[in-house]
């Protein structure tokens, strides 16, 4: 069996290749050069990218065995997520790979501005010796404000202590319980600006949040504070601040990100440039040797997480997050109850309930929601399903989802139960389990018949009028096609009289023996089931 191919379109550091393994087929292609790109995505399962590589709807269409597009870094401006997801395709990150790095610079960013370092480095660089001219202040006993208290934010904090500052924080998300943990003081916008020295702001960009720093918040600061942006250009209105930073409304500003990188004659950043009260430095929030090492560590591990078919803590376009290790098995379980079920419903379905029972009710169980409708839809749609868009097809069709968890269940440690209302308006319902030690899949019941199966390759399902010879007349049939029986199961009637019999069979039935096994044993009933590798 060929190996995946996992397409390297960017310069990574060797601590990425030797993180992906040696199960895969690693190859490289220059992600700038579109000519090269393309072809090259042809067959590749998963692609690695930084900043210059685009993974726009042209390449991924390019790319139809595509799995997972992972970037090794923080932003994924260069992915349009969108069309990754309609193809599912998972996207991954790095999200905590640049958070020292980051929290670092700004700190820089902060005593740059405070003690003038640059500007003094380069007057004395020209051989001036102006001591007078870069008096500074000391941030011992200052006000630093935090817009954005995240994990960055938090790190900062923890950094800014250290130098006997008052922390204060503007964040609506954060609650005054962690704020207190972090010995920061939550304050509105309003009122964060008109009391600190240093204000640094460290949210993500978004229609919100763009231009949340421009004049009327110019206005609310102290002439004598300094403004730090480390985290996105756009987020502080840049001619708003070269107004504020030409008539002495602020004292100065550090700024790594712009609104156009590199900032162009032409754009709203490039005057601050040439400003003495400015400190520039070229989008380095991410570039250390430890920070790109560790984002290409983290993405590589994502990606061979989902080449297995497993799920990805750091995928941005697919819920579930970390899963805990007593949940983990369950999820191909669950995956294989949902191919049952659509191997055993007469009609479409309209809606679904995943109710997970027992002891893992203690637990985020969240993913079985995806594991279930990646089950339901695998052989029922022409696109290739995974955990990403499964979703996207259940909203598309206006199947309503519900997750419910319940720590009942008397019989078995933990159960989940699939129940589904059809178009036809019945209701379908498929039980299964993890049992014994060694943790083996069974269905534990179908509509209501207790049932005890081991989940294999391929299984028959017929309900019929419980009377004698039944398994003797599909027996002796399967018998003289070559088909071997390797397990069976015979559930007892229910209030109706009609008994369910579950068969695991060593290869498929064809289709006119199934006609016969039907009619003869009178069938209301009669499923082949064929489950793919999971």
């Amino acid at each position: 069996m060929p190996q995946p191919v996992v397409l390297i379109a960017e310069e990574l550091s060797p601590a990425t290749i030797d993180a992906l393994g040696p199960d895969f087929e690693i190859r490289s292609v220059d992600g700038a050069d579109r000519a090269a790109l393309l072809p090259a995505l042809a067959d590749a399962h998963a692609v690695l990218i930084r900043s210059a590589t685009k993974m726009d709807a042209e390449a991924i269409a390019a790319a139809p065995s595509l799995k997972v597009i992972a970037r090794a870094g923080v932003g994924l401006d260069n992915v349009d997520i969108k069309a990754a997801t309609a193809a599912g395709v998972m996207v991954v990150n790095a999200p905590t790979s640049n958070i020292i790095s980051a929290a670092e610079l700004t700190v820089g960013h902060i005593l740059s501005l405070a003690r003038h370092i640059p500007a003094a480095h380069a007057s004395l660089a020209t051989g001036a010796w102006k001591r007078s001219s870069f008096t500074g202040t000391e941030l011992f006993e200052k006000t630093v404000g935090i817009i954005g208290l995240g994990r960055i934010g938090a790190l900062i904090a923890a950094r800014l202590q250290a130098f006997g500052v008052t922390v204060v924080a503007y964040d609506p998300y954060v609650t005054p319980t962690r704020a207190q943990q972090l010995g920061v003081q939550l304050l509105s916008l309003d009122e964060l600006l008109a009391q600190s020295d240093f204000v640094t702001i460290h949210m993500p960009r978004t229609p919100e949040t763009t231009g949340m720093i421009g004049t009327a918040q110019f206005a609310l600061m102290k002439k004598s504070a300094y403004v730090v942006n480390v985290a996105r250009g756009g987020l502080i209105d840049e001619e708003a601040l070269y107004v504020a930073l030409t008539t002495g409304e602020i004292a100065g500003a550090g700024l790594d990100v712009f609104t156009t990188e590199p900032p162009k004659e032409d754009g709203t950043a490039y005057p601050l440039l040439s400003l003495p009260n400015v400190v520039v430095t070229p989008h380095l929030g991410a570039s250390t040797d430890e920070a790109q090492e560790k984002a290409g560590v983290s993405v590589a591990k994502s990606v061979k997480l989902a080449l297995e078919g497993d799920l990805v803590p750091d995928a941005v376009n697919v819920a579930g997050g970390v899963i805990d290790p007593f949940v983990r098995p369950g999820i191909a379980l669950v995956e294989q109850l949902g191919q049952i079920f659509t191997g055993l419903a007469p009609s479409a379905l309209t809606s679904l309930d995943i109710e997970v029972r027992g002891e893992l009710a203690d637990y985020d169980v969240s993913v079985y929601r995806l594991a279930a409708l990646k089950g339901i839809f695998t052989n029922i749609v022409s696109e290739n399903v995974s955990y990403v868009n499964a979703p996207l097809f259940a909203e598309q069709r206006g199947i309503e989802t519900r997750l419910i968890v319940e720590s009942d269940s008397p019989l078995y440690r933990n159960i989940t139960i699939l129940r589904g209302t059809l178009a036809d308006g019945t209701v379908l319902t498929v039980e299964g389990t993890l049992a014994g030690t060694r943790m083996v899949p069974k269905v534990v019941g179908i509509n209501g018949y207790e049932v005890e199966v081991p989940i294999e390759r391929h299984h028959v399902v017929m309900r019929y009028a419980d009377r004698p010879g039944i398994v003797a007349i599909y027996g002796q049939k399967l018998g003289e096609a070559g088909i071997n029986i390797a397990g069976l199961q015979v559930a007892r009637p229910d209030s109706s009289g009609r008994a369910l019999s579950v068969l695991t069979v060593d290869s498929p039935v064809p289709d006119h023996l199934l006609d016969e096994m039907r009619e003869a044993v009178a069938a209301d009933l009669f499923r082949q089931i064929e489950l793919t590798e999971v």
